[in-house]
C-alpha cells in the first residue's frame, strides 16, 4: 500500500528515470513514485537503437526496461507522453501535461536525457533527414536502410562518433552505399586520439564506407521533398538519399534553467550541476543520467557521461540519495561498441591531451587487443576489443592510480591483475 505522505517525482523516462522508479521501491519506499515520461513509449533501453535493433536482430519489446505491467504492480504512477513545463522549488510543484496538472514533491529527480544536435544548414527539413535518438527514429531509419539497401542507395552520414559509426556498419550489413563526413582527422578523435581513431577509418573503409575527413556539410539538396545530394565546405557534392546528422546530442537543461538551478557552461559539456550525491543546486533536487554534470573525484574534473552505464547505474544512486542512503557517485565511466565483427569496451576517460602515451597489449592489426590511455606510468582508460572478461581488471588499474611498468602492461602474458596492488 502507497504512504501518500511522501511524493517522490521523476521527470523522465528513459533508463535513468526507470531505474531510478524500480530502485526506490527496491529500497522500501513507500510514498507516492511519480514517474512522467514525454515519450508515448514505455521507459526503454536506447543502445539497441543503433545496435542489435536497427539491425533487425533484436524484436522491438526487447529494449523496454521493464514490462508494461510492472508499473501498476509497483505503485508506480506512469505519465507517457506528458511534459513538464515548470517547475515551482518554492511551492516545491511540478506542473504537466495538457491540462496542467500541478503535484507536490518531496524530492525531485531530473532525468531528462539529451536530445541530437540540429544541423543548422539549408535542407534539413527534405524527408530524408534523419536523427536518431528515440525509439521512433530507430523504426523510421531501420525502414530506410530497407530501402536503401534494395535499392543500392546512397546514405551520407554527418558525424564520425559512436551513433554515426554504429549507422554505418548498419547501412553497409544491408547493403547501402555510405558516406561519412566528419570534421576531425579521424573518427571518435575527441574519446580516443588519433592513435586508435585511425584504427575505426580502417575498419569501415575495409567494409566499403567512404569518408570525407576535415570536412562539414554546408547544405543538404533536394527536389520535391526528398534529399539528392549533400554538399561539403571543400565544394564537394556528394550523392544522397538520406541524411543522418550524428553530430552530437545536446543535456536537456531547459527546465532546470528555468528554474533556476545551476547549468555547467558548454565548454564543460553543459548539463545540469551536481554534487558527488547528485543533488542539484537545490537540495531537494537531484539529476541523473545524461544531463547531470558532475565532479568526478578520481579523474579531478567535471564531467558529463551520455552512456548507458552511467544512466543504467546513476539513477539508481540518485534513488538512494533521494531515501537519505550514504552515497558517493564515482563510477568509472564505460560504454560499448559492436561494428560488424568488432566489439569493444571502454572504461575511463582520457580526452585527447590528458594523456601522453597509448601502449596496446596484443594484435592491433588483427582487432584483437586491450589499449591502455597512459599519462606519467598511470592508466586513465582502457580499451578491450575483441577481448572479453577483464573489464574489471581495467577498472581496477584505473582506480588504483598505480604507476605500471609499461613493458608489462603490453605483454599478454603478464597478468593485469598483478600490475596494481
Amino acid at each position: 500500500m502507497v504512504d501518500a505522505d511522501q511524493t517522490f517525482v521523476i521527470v523522465g523516462g528513459g533508463l535513468a528515470g526507470a531505474k531510478a522508479a524500480e530502485t526506490l521501491r527496491a529500497e522500501g519506499f513507500t510514498g507516492r513514485v511519480i514517474l512522467i515520461c514525454d515519450e508515448r513509449d514505455h521507459p526503454y533501453e536506447r543502445p539497441p537503437l543503433s545496435k542489435g535493433y536497427l539491425l533487425g536482430k533484436e524484436e522491438r519489446d526487447s529494449v523496454f526496461v521493464h514490462e508494461p505491467a510492472w508499473y501498476a504492480a509497483n505503485d508506480i504512477e506512469l505519465h507517457l507522453g506528458q511534459t513538464v513545463d515548470a517547475i515551482d522549488r518554492t511551492a516545491k510543484t511540478v506542473r504537466f501535461g495538457e491540462d496542467g496538472t500541478v503535484v507536490r514533491y518531496d524530492k525531485l529527480l531530473l532525468a531528462t536525457g539529451a536530445e541530437p544536435r540540429r544541423l543548422d544548414i539549408p535542407g534539413t527539413g527534405l524527408a530524408g533527414v534523419h536523427h536518431l535518438r528515440r525509439l521512433a527514429h530507430a523504426e523510421r531509419l531501420k525502414h530506410v536502410l530497407t530501402n536503401l539497401g534494395r535499392d543500392n542507395g546512397h546514405l551520407v552520414i554527418a558525424g564520425a562518433g559512436w551513433i554515426g559509426l554504429e549507422v554505418a556498419a548498419a547501412a553497409r550489413e544491408y547493403g547501402a552505399e555510405v558516406t561519412v563526413i566528419h570534421r576531425g582527422p579521424t573518427p571518435l578523435h575527441s574519446v580516443l586520439g588519433p592513435e586508435l581513431g585511425q584504427l575505426f577509418a580502417d575498419l569501415h573503409r575495409d567494409h566499403g564506407v567512404r569518408f570525407q575527413f576535415g570536412t562539414r556539410l554546408t547544405e543538404i539538396v533536394g527536389q520535391d521533398g526528398m534529399v539528392l545530394a549533400a554538399r561539403t565546405d571543400d565544394g564537394e557534392e556528394h550523392p544522397a538519399h538520406d541524411v543522418l546528422a550524428a553530430i552530437g546530442a545536446a543535456p536537456r537543461v531547459a527546465l532546470a534553467e528555468a528554474a533556476g538551478l545551476e547549468i555547467a557552461d558548454r565548454a564543460r559539456g553543459g548539463g545540469v550541476v551536481v554534487d558527488e550525491r547528485l543533488r542539484t543546486s537545490d537540495p531537494d533536487i537531484y539529476a541523473a543520467g545524461d544531463v547531470a554534470s558532475f565532479h568526478h573525484a578520481l579523474f579531478e574534473t567535471s564531467m558529463r557521461v551520455e552512456h548507458w552505464a552511467n544512466a543504467l547505474n546513476g539513477g539508481p544512486a540518485a534513488a538512494r540519495c533521494m531515501l537519505g542512503r550514504d552515497v558517493t557517485y564515482d563510477r568509472v565511466p564505460y560504454f560499448f561498441s559492436d561494428q560488424y565483427d568488432l566489439g569493444m569496451e571502454y572504461s575511463g576517460w582520457a580526452p585527447p591531451g590528458t594523456y601522453d602515451q597509448v601502449v596496446i597489449r596484443g594484435d592491433a592489426s588483427r582487432r584483437e587487443f586491450v589499449a591502455f590511455w597512459v599519462k606519467e606510468g598511470r592508466v586513465l582508460a582502457g580499451m578491450n576489443v575483441n577481448v572479453w572478461d577483464v573489464t574489471d581488471k581495467i577498472q581496477h588499474l584505473i582506480r588504483s592510480k598505480a604507476r605500471v611498468n609499461t613493458e608489462a602492461l603490453a605483454d599478454p602474458n603478464a597478468p593485469l591483475d598483478s600490475l596494481a596492488s
